[in-house]
C-alpha cells in the first residue's frame, strides 16, 4: 500500500475513533446530568407535602449552657419527616450581637424558614427574624419572649422559683478590647437537678461537661424589638422548670398570643421530650403554607 493510501486510512480511523469518543462523552454527560435532575427532583419530592408545597427549614437556636447537639433528638424526627435543619451556634454574648450572627444563617438559608428558639435562644431568635419575611413562625421552647426594654434576668426574676442563681458558677474573663466581664457556667455537680432532672444521668453529665457558657451581660441586655408582635408564634411552657419558672414563661406566652403546649418537663425539654417538641414544629411548619 503507497504511503499516500496509509495516510489517508488513518485519518480515517483517527476521525472515526474521535466521534465515537465524542458520542461516548456526550452520553455520559447526558448521563449525569439525567441522574442530577433525578436526585433534584427526589430531594425535592422528599422535602413535599401532600399538596407538593416545599417544607420550610427548620432553624434551631439553642440557649445558654447547652450547645447545638441538644437538638439532635428533634432533628432526627424532622429528617425523618423530611424536613430540612439547621442547628445553629450561638456565641452567647448579648441578643444583638447573637441575633446578627443568626441573621446571617437565616441569609444563607434560602426559603420560608421556622425559627426555634430555646432558653435564651428565645430572645435571640426574637430579634433575629424581625422584618425577615421569610420567617413565618416562630417557635418557643422554655424560652425567654422579651418586649422591648426587657432582659432576660428581669423576666426570670418577676416570678419565684428559679433556683438557677445558686447553681451558677461565675468565671471572671478578660474580654477581646481588653475589659473584664464574667462568663456563667453550672456547676457540674448541680447541672442535673437544675437544669435537666429529667433526663437520664449520662445524658446529664455529657451536656454538663460540654456546656457553653453564657456572658453575664447578655442576660441583663434588654431587648430593642419583639418579632413575636408580628410573626405567629408558638410556646413550649415546661411546668417543671427550675431555670425560667413556669409563671413567668405562661405570662410571655399569653402576652404574644402564642399557641401553648405545657408539659411537665425539665428546662431541657428538647432532650427529654424530643416528640412533643417535634410535633409543635411540625404544626408551625403547616400553619406557615
Amino acid at each position: 500500500m503507497s504511503n499516500v493510501k496509509r495516510a489517508s486510512k488513518r485519518r480515517i480511523l483517527t476521525g472515526v475513533g474521535a466521534a465515537v469518543t465524542a458520542g461516548i462523552a456526550v452520553g455520559a454527560f447526558a448521563l449525569v446530568g439525567t441522574a442530577t435532575a433525578t436526585a433534584t427532583a427526589t430531594a425535592d419530592a422528599d422535602r413535599s407535602d401532600s399538596r407538593g408545597q416545599v417544607k420550610p427549614t427548620v432553624v434551631l437556636e439553642h440557649g445558654a449552657f447547652a450547645d447545638a447537639s441538644s437538638w439532635n433528638g428533634v432533628i432526627a424526627r424532622l429528617h425523618a419527616d423530611g424536613y430540612p435543619v439547621v442547628a445553629a451556634a450561638n456565641p452567647l454574648r448579648g441578643p444583638h450581637a447573637d441575633a446578627t450572627v443568626l441573621r446571617s444563617v437565616l441569609d444563607h438559608v434560602k426559603g420560608p424558614k421556622i425559627l426555634v428558639g430555646h432558653s435564651y435562644g428565645g430572645s435571640v431568635i426574637s430579634e433575629a427574624a424581625a422584618n425577615d419575611p421569610e420567617v413565618k413562625g416562630l417557635v418557643y421552647v422554655a424560652a425567654f419572649l422579651p418586649a422591648p426594654g426587657e432582659s432576660a434576668l428581669e423576666l426570670t426574676d418577676k416570678y419565684p422559683g428559679s433556683t438557677l442563681p445558686d447553681a451558677l458558677d461565675p468565671v471572671p474573663v478578660t474580654n477581646p478590647d481588653g475589659s473584664k466581664g464574667t462568663e456563667l457556667y453550672i456547676q457540674q455537680d448541680k447541672f442535673r437537678h437544675q437544669f435537666a432532672a429529667d433526663v437520664s444521668n449520662a445524658k446529664a453529665a455529657l451536656a454538663a461537661a460540654g456546656q457553653r457558657p453564657i456572658a453575664q451581660s447578655a442576660l441583663e441586655e434588654k431587648a430593642t424589638v419583639a418579632a413575636w408582635k408580628t410573626i405567629p408564634s408558638w410556646d413550649i411552657v415546661t411546668t417543671q422548670d427550675l431555670n425560667i419558672p413556669a409563671a413567668a414563661q405562661r405570662f410571655m406566652a399569653k402576652r404574644a398570643h402564642a399557641r401553648t403546649t405545657e408539659v411537665a418537663a425539665s428546662h431541657s425539654v428538647a432532650v427529654s421530650h424530643p416528640s412533643v417538641v417535634t410535633r409543635v414544629i411540625e404544626e408551625a411548619a403547616r400553619a406557615a403554607r
